[in-house]
């Protein structure tokens, strides 16, 4: 009854719109009173050890922005992975990656910079970078354009309405490519929503959650009308349902090493007796460090997919997008309902992960040995460059 009463409400709500919810830095996940210690900053974010911590930005693919929100001709200035970029679109549609500072004096490109054909046009001189490789194509007020004039281009794609941006801290070229997802180029799934969530945590903690099985039951297990505060959470009001969790985590083997699987199977039970309705198989792919596939399968409610992305924007700052598409032949209020329902999960695990602090050598017991092997896997995301954190070399002050 509870359920079809949620139901209800976001029919109520318009279940035509995609659900949209964005949740700032601290309005989430810090439970009320919280105060910095001495000497540390009130911005949200507890105090780590810095030598514990492993290096801040792994090798990988990393989301940019929405396709929608990059149409022809605009620029968008980004500051991430330690980096400030600038991503235009150019007249081609092409979406291109550049630093974002002009290297004659330093002006920021996404600043008041135009796009220019497929450059991006400076907006203290008029000098203009080519978007493919940043090369300076024109010094309006110069005879010759110095040949070594240029910017640095980052490689780029464009994959299930995302821009994204390959990061490796030698500069190496991607290593491998972002999967498509055939339903969604296809238009079979169409887009039914999307959260945004700021979290104050090393990126490695968060895909570490899939190889900690242990952590299911308890802090997954009740109900999701108990909220996300873990205060509420085991309260006798909402006692009399549960959900179980069934979950398998394994990397997987050459050529797809830098992938993962965790393999879900989700039921309820209300009163102790199982809610068919509540029944949910997901696959949940890792690509890289910042990319995650979920697919949901239910027996009559039929498939989609939430596309997690995790981008660092400081060494413990990612900010995480959920982004659901689902068949386009199934009512909005199902897919909605199911982004609603994983936001609540989501939540608390931010809720710990705000408030936890990484530990390089967890006390664990035998059954947590998926967190070890999830580390070894991850490893790989870090190079020879990477080894020495920001925290490491300047303090705890960003």
């Amino acid at each position: 009854l509870l359920f079809l009463l949620l139901f209800l409400v976001l029919l109520l709500l318009g279940c035509s719109r995609p659900l949209a919810l964005r949740r700032g830095r601290g309005q989430v996940g810090y439970l009320p009173g919280y105060q910095a210690a001495p000497g540390q900053s009130p911005r949200p974010g507890p105090r780590r050890l810095p030598e514990a911590l492993p290096p801040p930005f792994p090798n990988g693919w990393y989301r940019l922005l929405d396709s929608a929100q990059l149409p022809r001709g605009a620029v968008r200035g980004l500051a991430l992975l330690g980096e400030h970029l600038a991503v235009f679109r150019s007249q081609d549609g092409q979406a291109h990656v550049l630093d974002a500072h002009c290297p004659h004096l330093g002006a920021n490109l996404a600043a008041g910079g135009r796009v220019r054909g497929g450059c991006i046009e400076c907006p203290f001189h008029g000098w203009q970078f080519r978007g493919e490789d940043g090369k300076c194509t024109s010094v309006p007020y110069a005879a010759k354009v110095p040949d070594f004039a240029r910017v640095r281009a980052w490689p780029s794609c464009e994959v299930n309405g995302m821009v994204l941006v390959w990061y490796h801290c030698q500069g190496l070229h991607p290593t491998w490519a972002v999967p498509e997802q055939r339903e969604i180029t296809a238009g079979e799934w169409v887009f039914r929503g999307q959260t945004e969530h700021l979290v104050d945590v090393h990126i490695q903690e968060i895909p570490e959650n899939a190889a900690d099985t242990a952590h299911l039951a308890f802090l997954h297990g009740p109900a999701i009308l108990g909220g996300s505060d873990p205060r509420h959470t085991r309260s006798r009001l909402w006692d009399f349902m549960k959900h179980i969790w069934k979950a398998e985590w394994q990397p997987e083997p050459e050529p797809n090493e830098h992938c993962s699987r965790l393999l879900l199977q989700h039921s309820a039970t209300i009163f102790g007796k199982r809610l068919s309705l509540m029944d949910l198989t997901v696959s949940a792919r890792q690509v890289g460090p910042g990319l995650v596939y979920l697919i949901f399968e239910h027996a009559f409610l039929g498939r989609g997919i939430i596309l997690q992305t995790v981008t660092p924007l400081e060494p413990l700052l990612q900010s995480v997008v959920h982004k659901i598409y689902y068949q386009k032949n199934i009512p909005a209020v199902v897919p909605k309902f199911i982004l609603r329902a994983e936001c609540v999960q989501f939540e608390r695990d931010i809720t710990i992960w705000n408030n936890k602090q990484y530990l390089s050598k967890p006390l664990l017991v035998r059954e947590d040995s998926g967190i070890q092997r999830h580390r070894r896997w991850f490893s790989q995301f870090y190079s020879e460059g990477s080894v020495k954190s920001l925290a490491q070399e300047e303090g705890l002050d960003w």
